[in-house]
């Protein structure tokens, strides 16, 4: 059995980390894709055929990609080229089809393998369309990246996309005790400090075995390390979050939806999961200044004045104990009573606003400050709200060609079920005068 993931092709002098000389040699033998490599999974049902279109294999880094595109190239006697996108240009692709070509009159198609496929730019991405069309190659393409963002919409429709799932802690302890057969010897770890090795690999196949790896340098004869020891050892491997890609959207997804939820429990665990993994505390605070106006609005008119006031306090402060500023700001928003009627009714307004062309607002609301504007009727039958009975006129304030409007609906949530009231005394104090 060898390793779970894909190296070069090339013999290599010296020693061979583990991870590569645990690399898979059969598909049977990858563990944690089994919606992919199960018997009924996408990529066995294709095997059946003997044939293999083009796809894109996204998630996340030591999940296999590259081990089962070759695998794949094997499976379906296709001649297995790699390239990557991060050292790899125009020039170096058009050898590589070029070499394609000539193997194809030989009578053997290629499965060409392009890790980070999400690093070339529109141009390059293009450049394969015309080899995946004529059958020169079968593209696999890897990526880390959500590709409905990061891959042409050309290239997106000619392929396959696979979704591959961070390996699960059975998985990653199925790796491990593969890796003790393969080392002929036990991971020197109590049984609380495997668990802690297995959730460090954070569902990266790879990352496991080079911990398991660190460890075996480290203990010596009969050694056997806790979980504190553990730590030390190996000091504890950075959380996969890219604030600049999808790790980053998923999670203030998860931490918005929390709050929106109302579950200060969740939405604390997003929150700091976004802290530990280098996220600036400011776009932490501006998303929930969003999300008090957003979701929660004027059913607590009091929710803006607090991420504002955890935003200020931070800014005061500093790292770290402005963050307890911004985690009281989370808990706060979560346990509000939730509205989106204000959010709703801007929606609608825009809506009209942008539909409705260049209507005049209705004369008795217009000022009249000239001799024509009055005779003009500008102005004429304005009644002064403050003169009226119950300071309310009821007058009519939309355009006459579009008519009254109803955009706000607020639910009967928190502070809303007073402006409900208002609103419902209003309307009928509307009808009374009408």
């Amino acid at each position: 059995m060898s390793d779970l993931f894909q190296a070069s092709g090339l013999q290599q002098s010296g020693p061979r980390p583990l991870a590569d000389r645990m690399r898979p040699t059969r598909l049977a033998d990858v563990v944690g894709q089994d919606h992919l490599l199960g018997p009924e999974g996408t990529l066995s049902r294709m095997l059946k055929t003997r044939t293999l279109g083009s796809l894109i294999f996204w998630g996340p880094p030591g999940t296999g990609k590259t081990t089962i595109a070759r695998l794949l190239a094997n499976e379906t006697d296709l001649a297995f080229e790699q390239t990557s996108a991060i050292f790899s240009g125009v020039a170096d692709l058009k050898k590589v089809f070029e070499g394609a070509r000539v193997r194809r009159m030989g009578g053997r198609a290629t499965l060409l393998f392009v890790d980070e496929i999400h690093r070339f730019n529109r141009a390059q991405q293009d450049s394969f369309l015309p080899v995946m069309e004529d059958g020169t190659i079968t593209l696999v393409g890897a990526t880390t990246e959500n590709p409905s963002f990061e891959l042409n919409a050309a290239l997106l429709s000619r392929s396959h996309v696979m979704t591959f799932h961070s390996l699960s802690q059975e998985a990653i302890d199925s790796l491990l005790s593969r890796a003790e057969e393969t080392e002929e010897k036990q991971l020197p770890l109590d049984a609380e400090a495997r668990q802690v090795l297995i959730r460090m690999a954070d569902g990266d196949g790879r990352s496991a075995l080079t911990l398991a790896e660190d460890v075996w340098r480290a203990a010596a004869e009969d050694e056997v390390f806790d979980a504190g020891r553990l730590q030390e050892i190996v000091q504890r491997r950075a959380p996969i979050y890219d604030k600049g890609a999808d790790g980053h959207y998923n999670l203030i997804s998860a931490l918005h939806k929390s709050v929106r939820g109302s579950d200060p429990d969740a939405a604390l665990y997003w929150f700091c999961r976004m802290l530990d993994g280098g996220e600036d505390p400011m776009y932490l605070a501006r998303r929930l200044i969003r999300m008090a106006v957003e979701d929660i609005g004027l059913a607590d008119p009091n929710a803006l004045v607090q991420a504002n006031a955890a935003r200020d306090a931070y800014q005061m402060l500093g790292s770290p104990e402005g963050e307890l500023a911004l985690a009281q700001s989370v808990v706060y928003l979560a346990t509000a009573p939730k509205s989106n009627g204000a959010y709703m009714a801007y929606k609608a307004a825009m809506r009209d606003a942008k539909t409705s062309g260049s209507l005049l607002p209705p004369k008795h609301i217009l000022n009249a400050p000239t001799k024509l504007m009055k005779q003009e009727g500008y102005g004429e039958g304005y009644q002064y709200d403050h003169d009226a009975p119950e300071g309310f006129s009821g007058q009519d304030y939309f355009p006459e060609k579009l008519g009254r409007q109803t955009y706000y609906d607020p639910p009967q949530r928190g502070f809303e079920r007073e402006l409900r009231k208002r609103l419902d005394y209003w309307d009928k104090l509307r009808k009374d005068r009408g």
